[in-house]
């Protein structure tokens, strides 16, 4: 992963469907996004292969994941899904490929969809291999699987109502990025008075203070937004600076508020 991508956020495509996922995405690299996540589940992959192919940015210069569903992860569906994936895409491989969810109830033994996560990177079919809403037990789990140095990031849920501390200090112990999805908790920043005073404060908006907030942290951002104004202002958040303060006063909004807690997520770590 480029120091472009660590330093700047990325776009996320949840929701995103068809032509409005095109048009995301279509904006977001003419405005200097280089990072680009979908999903199988998303069920836009096409959309996204489509803008990225088609944006005069080479494909070298974007950074794309995606992630294998839950239901794909036995040995026998793993790489089909992969290759799948691919196709629609219209890429002969991806930069980062992530198990989107710890298999449910491990009806699938980490082992062996970890197994063929491995198999398909030396097969070429992704440059790095992650995970995404592991907690601290999965991911040493996971390192004793793989061993140390081989996964990218964890990509986990983080907001300013969702610090998940304990998880991403966990990660950074071992080197394993943190990649922060929903960090406007789905719009509601925007009207949080303890954001929006240092907003104010700053002539910023709320968002742009949740973000800079986020990547101080360490933590890589993928917000998700169809609006070219709003993109255009995810971009300048990473320009912000907090100061300590500023920080502190951000701090006390944490609530261990899940926006992602379907019925089959692992039991969390509490902060």
């Amino acid at each position: 992963m480029s120091e472009a991508t660590l330093n700047n956020p990325g776009l996320g495509t949840y929701r995103l469907k068809e032509d409005v996922a095109y048009q995301a995405v279509t904006t977001a690299l003419e405005l200097g996004y280089r990072s680009i996540d979908t999903a199988q589940m998303y069920d836009n992959e096409a959309a996204v292969g489509k803008a990225i192919a088609e944006s005069p940015i080479s494909r070298d210069e974007v950074f794309v994941t995606t992630k294998v569903w839950v239901d794909q992860l036995s040995k026998a569906h793993f790489r089909r899904s992969v290759e799948q994936s691919l196709a629609r895409l219209k890429m002969d491989s991806v930069d980062l490929l992530l198990i989107h969810w710890p298999a449910p109830e491990g009806d699938v033994p980490m082992e062996e969809y970890l197994g063929e996560l491995k198999a398909v990177q030396q097969a070429g079919l992704t440059r790095h291999i992650g995970v995404s809403n592991f907690t601290i037990a999965q991911i040493d789990e996971a390192l004793k699987i793989l061993g140390p140095g081989t996964l990218l990031t964890n990509q986990i849920e983080i907001h300013p109502y969702l610090h998940n501390r304990r998880l991403v200090e966990h990660c950074q112990r071992h080197d394993i990025l943190v990649t922060g999805y929903m960090p406007l908790a789905v719009g509601r920043v925007n009207d949080d008075p303890v954001l929006t005073a240092i907003a104010e404060n700053k002539g910023v908006s709320p968002a742009q203070v949740a973000l800079a907030w986020v990547a101080a942290r360490g933590i890589i951002t993928i917000p998700s937004s169809t609006k070219r104004h709003h993109l255009q202002s995810n971009l300048a958040a990473m320009d912000l600076e907090l100061t300590i303060s500023e920080m502190n006063r951000i701090d006390t909004l944490d609530q261990a508020l899940r926006l992602a807690n379907p019925s089959f997520a692992p039991e969390w770590d509490i902060d």
